[in-house]
């Protein structure tokens, strides 16, 4: 079964020409324990045409109560590395903004090259455990990445349905206007409500994807990048045709 919806070929999509030739960052700056994720997610560049492509990454994280047990078995924490990996071949700050989200939104610090290692367990003891509000979390980091001349890609975990689902659905639909790709990835059974926002009418463009981690621990790193990057090459096309991507 695929574990994630929409297209999923591996063909080239012409995209806007790319800012680089390689990695953002050299791997010989990446710490040892990054290199094989950041040339995984190389890999999964390389198929969608994205070699070379530059981005702000963004990591936006479901605390609510249901997540306890995917902080407590290091789901989250390989989510962040696996996050950065992506980062160090988009964004050359070596740092990916690290968001928490309940009934309030949290931006307690960064996942960062030389700090990543237990960046989950430091810092998310800053966020209560609470509701799932998709729509503050989606308007918080729109309104973060304003102004940034890099497209922004964010990697948005959540297991569960939002706060409201109308509330999210506005969201979405009015970040379609902004130079911001969402990167859904779903933890757990009851996602259900992703699937919509992915395939969500009344935007300006399609700016979002879906991907089902439903056990975070058996799904492989180059699944997870497959899943995050699938439709982000073709948004960048769409993004730029429309004006939203200058």
């Amino acid at each position: 079964m695929s574990l994630f919806r929409k297209n999923t070929t591996t063909a080239t999509i012409a995209v806007p020409a790319p800012a680089g030739q390689g990695p953002a960052i050299s791997l010989d700056k990446v710490p040892t324990g990054l290199v094989s994720l950041a040339k995984t997610a190389a890999v999964s560049l390389e198929k969608k045409g994205l070699t070379g492509q530059r981005a702000a990454v963004y990591l936006v994280l479901d605390h609510s109560g249901s997540m306890q047990p995917f902080y407590q078995d290091g789901s989250v924490q390989r989510l962040a590395e696996q996050a950065l990996g992506l980062s160090v071949n988009l964004d050359d700050d070596g740092q990916v903004p690290l968001i928490y989200f309940e009934s309030f939104v949290n931006q307690v610090g960064d996942v960062r090259l030389d700090s990543y290692q237990g960046v989950i367990n430091r810092t998310h003891s800053g966020a209560r455990w609470g509701s799932t509000d998709y729509a503050r979390a989606i308007d918080y980091v729109t309104d973060l990445h304003h102004g940034n001349p890099l497209p922004g890609l964010v990697i948005f975990q959540t297991d569960g349905e939002p706060d409201s689902r109308r509330e999210a659905e506005t969201a979405l639909r009015d970040a379609s206007r902004e130079p911001l790709f969402f990167a859904f990835v779903g933890f757990g059974n009851h996602i259900s409500f992703l699937q919509k926002l992915d395939n969500l009418r009344g935007r300006t463009i399609d700016n979002a994807s879906f991907f089902h981690a439903r056990d975070p621990h058996r799904v492989t790193d180059a699944q997870l990048y497959d899943g995050i990057t699938h439709e982000y090459a073709s948004w960048l096309t769409a993004a730029t045709a429309a004006g939203v991507l200058r």
